[in-house]
């Protein structure tokens, strides 16, 4: 625990880098956006989860596991869902479910710890209900045919946090016209379910949530009126957080203190989309034999506030790299992590700066100062991935005698023998690094050692 370091954030609210003072030390408390559960997380899911994730690992390790709190829900009721269910013939609830654990799964296998809370929005209908009727009571709600919504105009700060007035919305974006809304910006609260929809008995009648009141209802519950940080990523600022802020402040409700977002993801330079065949999902990766380190490895290479691109060349290099990395910190006991990383992430969350500095305790062979660095950064738990271990081949035969040839070399100073073996070795993918202390092969991913028969 190091309290006594400054950990800096770029809040979307002020649009500035600021230290983050929290509320409470003995009880910091973030908040962020989670998925809806139709479907498997595709790639770009993934980036808020690890994220956030980094940030949860670097307020634990400063002000102590106990005094943080983390929540990120689960949409259990929306209209994807029902869908889903009237073209499968499953019910929700079996959709739901099956849908919740493959996130789990699948964010486990990138690292993720699994937040303090994970609630569901179907066990906060009554609170989503209150907040709603006090929203009405105050004048910021109205009812019309069985809806329940938000009057935009009524909350005079409106489009602050994503720097947009309320007239240049209605002009560039597609807001959903209806006859009962007073204005076109007015967005539901609640809204009515037939006999075929999920719903609850509610004052306005047999119905279910919109979407935006969710998080409010549920941030307030776990979190209390005020808390630090609300997080997710940046498609969620308008118009989903827009929506939370106008919510919760007229509902009374101080909400969040800083605001971050991270920027979207592409795969090799264009927007993930399924009519460009370049649409995938975590499973598919991880079915594919993609370590669940090395996507989240990708992930932190970029800052969370620039565009990140997955690339089939950032994948490789990160296998590479990862598996150098994993056969030192083998050698090595736990430890902490550096301060130098520690502050490397507490400036606005600099995981590429983290990663350039495990590149350099590597280099130095620091394998203790290392290790620390890829625990802190979700990169290593007490044990190395099996992937990484099983290429942990016995090549030590080879290395005795590349390393006898060097030495005859030097003495001779005929590189040719060494410069033939380096060769042959680099044919068949082995990586040779050669220093003072020794000679080091690395294999390539599936190696067969039978590749090297006859070429030495």
């Amino acid at each position: 625990m190091t309290r006594d370091l400054t950990i800096k954030l770029h809040n979307t609210a002020t649009r500035k880098k600021e230290d983050f003072t929290p509320i409470d030390a003995r009880n910091v408390r973030m908040y962020v956006c989670g998925p809806t559960v139709y479907d498997r997380a595709h790639l770009g899911n993934a980036r808020p989860v690890i994220v956030f994730d980094v940030l949860f690992r670097l307020l634990r390790h400063v002000y102590g596991p106990e005094h943080v709190t983390y929540v990120r829900n689960f949409t259990d009721v929306d209209d994807k869902i029902n869908a889903r269910a009237a073209t499968s013939g499953r019910s929700i609830g079996d959709i739901t479910a099956e849908t919740t654990q493959w996130y789990l799964d699948d964010m486990a296998a990138v690292g993720a710890l699994e937040p303090d809370h994970m609630p569901r929005a179907t066990q906060y209908i009554p609170q989503m209900v209150a907040m709603i009727r006090g929203l009405i009571d105050e004048g910021y709600a109205y009812e019309a045919e069985g809806h329940v919504l938000f009057r935009v105009r009524k909350y005079a700060e409106y489009g602050a946090l994503s720097g947009r007035s309320v007239d240049d919305m209605i002009a560039g974006a597609r807001v959903e016209v209806a006859p009962y809304k007073e204005d076109p910006m007015d967005f539901v609260l609640w809204k009515p379910s037939d006999e075929a929809t999920p719903g609850w008995e509610s004052p306005w009648g047999q119905g279910r949530p919109g979407w935006h009141i969710e998080c409010s209802a549920m941030a307030h519950d776990l979190l209390g009126e005020r808390f630090d940080i609300h997080g997710g990523g940046i498609d969620l600022q308008f118009p989903h957080h827009e929506n939370e802020i106008a919510q919760s402040k007229c509902a009374g409700h101080g909400f969040a203190n800083y605001w971050l977002h991270n920027e979207m993801l592409q795969v090799e330079g264009k927007k993930m989309s399924k009519s460009l065949g370049n649409f995938f999902t975590v499973r598919d990766l991880l079915d594919q034999g993609v370590p669940g380190e090395v996507i989240r490895f990708v992930m932190l290479s970029t800052h969370y506030r620039k565009p990140m691109d997955w690339t089939e060349k950032k994948r490789e290099e990160a296998e590479k790299t990862l598996r150098k990395w994993y056969l030192q910190a083998a050698e090595a006991e736990a430890a902490t992590p550096s301060p130098d990383l520690v502050t490397l992430l507490a400036d606005d969350l600099n995981t590429h700066g983290a990663l350039t500095e495990c590149h350099r305790l590597s280099n130095a062979g620091d394998t203790a100062g290392l290790r620390g660095a890829l625990k802190l950064l979700g990169l290593l738990d007490d044990l190395i991935p099996e992937w990484a271990a099983v290429q942990a081949l016995d090549l030590s035969d080879v290395e005795a005698f590349l390393s006898d040839a060097h030495a005859t070399a030097m003495e001779t100073k005929d590189f040719a023998q060494v410069d033939r073996i380096k060769t042959a070795l680099t044919s068949v993918g082995i990586e040779v690094q050669m220093s003072k202390d020794g000679v080091k092969l690395t294999p390539p991913p599936g190696f067969d050692r039978a590749q090297l028969e006859g070429l030495l």
